[in-house]
């Protein structure tokens, strides 16, 4: 486990499997009518607050959500609570603060919705629509996990990410290795978090799954569960 890749991620048979995962993690959702509230789930990747601050700055909601204390991917990275980070960002590009609502202790997805739930309840705000803002490749495990562990079923989500291609989404922040390490262990995530209660299920077509297993065989697995 998180050895070195013994297949270097420029080869192009890495880089087929990869976007294979990266579309299928991917809803593909056209962002068309207004939400409740932005939702954005933080993270290292700092275009996802420039994202879901552009959605509100559009008109798609009236409240815009960060949520993120420090995950594995930030701790040391950030000297500040992800949600602190992205809503300086946000800030910084017209929004005003009345309308951030910042969760800065939570470490993880499952946290991200029930502790954002529990802000928004203290708040006595009752939001019954969401456009949820994370990752490309983590798209379909939010939804999953929203679905799951939001108290409220009746709640209208909508997923979204920054509109970049494979070839586009890695940089510097977010490098092309690191990001195939966690496609591959959220794809693993979505087969068996169902079973332990944090997610609705999804399907997983074949050439995903084998995709996947070809990866791992090539030594990216430093995101496995």
């Amino acid at each position: 486990m998180g050895e070195m890749p013994a297949s270097p991620a420029t080869a192009p048979d890495v880089q087929q499997d990869a976007e294979t995962l990266y579309e299928y993690h991917q809803l593909h959702t056209r962002i068309t009518q207004k939400a409740d509230a932005i939702f954005c789930l933080c993270s290292l990747d700092t275009r996802v607050a420039q994202r879901a601050a552009q959605l509100f700055l559009d008109g798609y909601g009236d409240y815009l959500i960060f949520s993120g204390g420090s995950g594995k991917l930030t701790h040391g990275r950030f000297d500040k609570p992800e949600a602190v980070i992205f809503a300086d960002i946000a800030r910084g590009l017209g929004v005003p603060d009345e309308k951030l609502i910042v969760e800065p202790c939570s470490t993880n997805t499952g946290e991200n919705v029930r502790f954002t739930y529990a802000l928004l309840r203290e708040k006595g705000l009752s939001l019954k629509s969401f456009i949820l803002v994370q990752k490309p490749y983590m798209e379909r495990r939010t939804y999953a996990t929203f679905k799951k562990q939001w108290p409220d079923p009746s709640a209208e989500i909508f997923v979204t990410s920054p509109r970049l291609s494979w070839k586009d989404y890695p940089n510097q922040d977010n490098p092309v290795d690191l990001v195939i390490n966690i496609a591959v262990g959220d794809l693993i995530r979505i087969r068996e978090y169902p079973a332990k209660g944090f997610q609705i299920p999804q399907e997983i077509p074949p050439e995903v799954w084998e995709a996947a297993q070809r990866l791992i065989e090539k030594g990216y697995n430093s995101h496995l569960p």
